[in-house]
């Protein structure tokens, strides 16, 4: 008998439309209600939980539907920081409103836990200016140089992004004297309005410069790229948190301004292929490179990419010391990075994180010479001043942040990009909510939260004795290894000396994969070929 108790609550409903009837009829109405839900429970075939606990089952799909949110207010801790902790959020959150964003009574992190790290401070202090903190991109061939703040605006498209928040980023950007990068949705309306500095991200499927075909389109490229509110050009290889994944925008989704701004038809998906189609080999990418210089007047031209192969990234350098071309930048992207919506398998399997990567392709020029001509950005999870330096310390030239300037515009890490219900206005194109992020505010935000940032980063820099970003070295990074020892950071980092990969005599002494993979490596395909001498 007792195995029949689950119905009890059902069966109280039914006695309750005739017991409460007295009583009032709109209880004995929703007492009703819930006997028909009941009803419809017990009959369907889709769910056991409801078909073995009629009513009361919904009451777990309640509390599944809520846990999200009770576990990120009630029960997270502060420093629990998958995606981002409470405290990485309330940091930008006080920036971007300009309000105290100082720590009472001490830290709460742990100073001896084995993955904690320090930026060691000088007995001689300096003041740096937050006016030093920018960088110089443009390479011997590059006729427009662009002076680049140390800390920019990651890539996200218009149709990830809502209107309203591309207009307060890019207001923002121009206010704070920042770059704004596009996505690979090409340059809206919206990018345009408030004359920000813009870093034009070209992907795969080449929106903004495509004919009819979806090939790439010289003549838009041109018309588009010889703005001069676009300052680089940027060409997408791959992206952290999808890395070798393209992508489709349903027709329904494809808007009449999306349309027009992708240069896309309406009525059809939106794809973005998961490779190019105008090149096929390092030697095509590097071909490429110089095209886009050209046609777009002497412009910054690089390219982001989340490493994968490291044959196929040694394949490119080849290529580009084959054609004595580089370009003015590379911006490496760590799979921590973030997306609007991506598969569960790529998002925590596939790509190289960001740390390693940025050692790989800083290290790599270096060992063929040309460090110094070719700067380098990151992305991926940067969000303090810390993290500025520490990823300078790894080889950076400069930052890029998504999700800090997202949570500047008021984000919640609800995590329903993919959802269209964003509940801050952010990541959706319901009008309806869009209208809750009110650009004039949030632009505010967005420049503070990047003022404040640089401030803090040109601090630490002074507090180490240092007055320009790149003085910072590993050697200001310490670590506490697996074993609780403090060492640097240079001593667990693999460093190449420069021009060592041009001296075929050195390569049997280099740690992996420069060892085997950079033998492997073509100029002319992306494949992986026989080492030529067999390994030491």
């Amino acid at each position: 008998m007792m195995q029949y108790t689950r119905f009890l609550p059902w069966v109280l409903t039914g006695f309750g439309v005739f017991l409460l009837l007295p009583i009032s009829i709109w209880l004995s109405l929703l007492s009703l209600a819930l006997f028909i839900v009941g009803l419809k429970d017990y009959r369907q075939t889709h769910h056991s939980i409801l078909r073995n606990y009629p009513v009361t089952g919904h009451l777990r799909f309640m509390l599944e539907y809520i846990r999200p949110e009770l576990r990120q207010y009630f029960l997270e801790s502060d420093e629990e920081d998958l995606p981002f902790s409470r405290n990485q959020r309330a940091m930008v959150y006080s920036r971007a409103k300009r309000q105290n964003d100082k720590r009472g009574f001490g830290s709460i992190r742990s100073m001896y836990a084995s993955d904690s790290e320090w930026f060691i401070h000088s007995a001689a202090p300096k003041h740096a200016e937050a006016v030093t903190c920018r960088v110089q991109i443009g390479g011997p061939n590059c006729k427009q140089p662009y002076s680049s703040s140390v800390f920019n605006i990651s890539a996200m498209s218009f149709g990830s992004l809502s209107p309203n928040a591309i207009r307060a980023l890019n207001r923002g950007a121009q206010m704070g004297g920042f770059a704004h990068d596009t996505g690979e949705g090409s340059i809206s309306s919206y990018h345009r309005e408030h004359g920000g500095d813009l870093i034009w991200e070209i992907g795969s499927g080449y929106f903004g410069c495509r004919n009819s075909a979806g090939h790439f389109d010289p003549e838009k490229f041109a018309q588009q790229a010889q703005s001069p509110q676009v300052k680089m050009i940027e060409i997408k290889l791959s992206q952290g948190a999808k890395p070798g994944h393209g992508g489709v925008l349903p027709a329904a989704k494809v808007t009449a301004e999306i349309a027009s701004t992708r240069g896309v038809p309406m009525g059809q998906d939106c794809v973005s292929p998961a490779g190019h189609s105008e090149f096929s080999t390092p030697q095509g990418l590097v071909d490429f490179i110089r095209r886009l210089r050209e046609l777009s007047g002497g412009k910054p031209v690089g390219f982001k990419l989340c490493v994968g192969q490291p044959w196929e990234w040694f394949g490119i350098v080849k290529a580009m010391l084959k054609e004595d071309t580089w370009p003015d930048f590379i911006v490496v992207d760590g799979s921590e990075g973030g997306t609007g919506a991506a598969p569960v398998e790529f998002s925590d399997h596939m790509g190289m994180p960001m740390r390693e990567g940025l050692r790989l392709v800083h290290n790599t020029l270096v060992g063929v010479g040309k460090r110094d001509i070719v700067k380098l950005g990151v992305s991926g999870k940067i969000i303090s001043a810390f993290d500025v330096a520490r990823a300078m310390a790894l080889g950076a030239n400069w930052c890029n942040s998504a999700r800090g300037f997202m949570f500047a515009l008021g984000c919640i890490q609800s995590r329903a990009c993919h959802t269209d219900h964003c509940p801050t206005g952010v990541a959706t194109q319901d009008p309806d909510r869009q209208r809750a992020l009110v650009v004039p505010d949030k632009a505010t935000r967005v420049k503070n939260f990047h003022d404040l940032t640089v401030e803090a980063f040109a601090e630490l820099m002074g507090a180490a004795g240092l007055e320009h970003p790149e003085q910072i070295t590993p050697h200001y990074i310490m670590v506490r290894d697996a074993d609780g020892r403090a060492v640097s950071l240079a001593s667990q980092i693999p460093t190449l000396a420069s021009g060592v990969l041009l001296d075929e005599t050195q390569l049997p002494s280099l740690p992996e994969p420069f060892r085997s993979d950079w033998q492997a490596s073509s100029a002319e395909s992306f494949a992986r070929a026989a080492p030529t001498t067999a390994p030491a």
